[in-house]
């Protein structure tokens, strides 16, 4: 156990049957400050190249844009649309739309034309929210989910200085229709399996917010502590909740701390287990396949002379892991349609942020570095 310091979403494939081998632990390597990656020239229209198979949204949290990038290496980048100052999260409908949280409100982009067509304006009053700029403690919009049947957005709005609040988006009205008080700095916003409740995993509270969503209790938040090491230290410690994700199973939520504890959350009766994790390094973004299995970034040691370097973990349903290192710091993570391969973000919301993506082949742990946005954090397969 490490004393306190200073200071996703369901994906559509399983993944193949190489990457869930029997657990082994990758070798670690020491976390380095990555060289910058060649910029890639978007692709041409008109130049009679094929649509790509897979193409990628990321949310370029250090700009005003979402990029649109081909994975293939000889293209990379294909194109960007203004959305808002500083993007955080975005989650895509079946239509296409892209729901974008950013400091500004929530855009909703037309990915087939690849323009915005509304940016709903939230409504947490301006000055509470404070100016609209970037960097890690911006006010304005962060995690952010959408409904099972697609009528609601749910975004998590960090208030500075104060508990943030999820802020309910009526997809067809384009407009905020409630507000929920939910704890500090709402890094993730997640739905149940089916749509009843919606959890704010709250960073700087070290909490969830349950927030039911129908019934006579809709509406009627309640916290859960997550904390497995703690609350020592506060605002100042590294060892709070960041990312959840929903296990199909049972609907019970998965937030990873420091590759060393896995807590699971039953949001009924508010009861925390704890299970072991063998990455032994700060956790950020995660991501959940059909069958159960949870993929988790790490991005870096807390403290280098005991921590290991970034990494991803692939975490099997039975609790057997494997863990692939990376080059830096990395945020969030997306699994492709097929299963064969991971897109790890590179911009983490502090410092050590780079301008791209990770590809990992998930049967051999290989990886290689995709140009991609600026600064890019939320991530969807489109």
């Amino acid at each position: 156990m490490r004393p306190a310091g200073p200071s996703r979403r369901l994906v559509l494939g399983a993944l193949g049957a190489g990457a869930l081998a029997a657990c082994t632990r990758a070798p670690q390597r020491p976390a380095a400050t990555p060289e910058p990656l060649p910029s890639s020239t978007p692709a041409a229209p008109g130049t009679g190249r094929p649509a790509p198979s897979t193409t990628l949204l990321v949310a370029d949290f250090g700009s005003d844009t979402v990029t649109f990038v081909d994975p293939d290496p000889d293209r990379g980048p294909l194109g960007s649309v203004r959305v808002g100052r500083a993007p955080y999260g975005l989650v895509v409908d079946e239509d296409g739309g892209a729901w974008v949280a950013t400091a500004e409100g929530v855009a909703l982009v037309d990915t087939r034309a690849r323009k915005r067509l509304a940016l709903v304006p939230y409504r947490t009053p301006r000055d509470r929210l404070g100016p609209v700029t970037g960097g890690e403690y911006r006010g304005g919009g962060m995690g952010i989910a959408l409904a099972p049947d697609g009528r609601q957005v749910y975004v998590g709005v960090n208030v500075p200085d104060g508990n943030g609040v999820l802020e309910v988006v009526d997809t067809s009205a384009r407009a905020v229709v409630r507000t929920v008080a939910v704890g500090r700095r709402p890094f993730d916003v997640d739905v149940s399996r089916d749509g009843s409740e919606v959890y704010a995993v709250d960073h700087d509270s070290f909490d969830v917010t349950v927030v039911p969503v129908r019934g006579a209790g809709a509406f009627r938040p309640r916290r859960i502590e997550v904390a497995p090491y703690g609350t020592e230290g506060g605002l100042g410690s590294w060892l709070k909740p960041h990312y959840a994700a929903v296990r199909p199973t049972d609907g019970r939520l998965l937030l990873p701390f420091e590759g060393e504890r896995l807590a699971v959350v039953d949001p009924r009766t508010g009861r925390v287990a704890i299970e072991r994790m063998t990455a032994n390094t700060h956790q950020h973004g995660v991501t959940i396949t059909r069958d159960g299995t949870l993929l988790v970034v790490g991005t870096g040691p807390i403290d280098p002379s005991v921590d290991d370097g970034p990494s991803l973990t692939v975490r099997r349903p039975d609790g057997s892991e494997r863990v692939f290192p990376l080059q830096g710091p990395h945020e969030d993570v997306a699994v492709s349609r097929d299963g064969r391969m991971a897109y790890v973000t590179g911009g983490f919301t502090r410092d050590g942020y780079w301008d791209g993506i990770t590809v990992v082949e998930l049967s051999t742990g290989r990886s290689r570095r995709l140009a991609a946005g600026k600064r890019p954090l939320g991530i969807a397969v489109l």
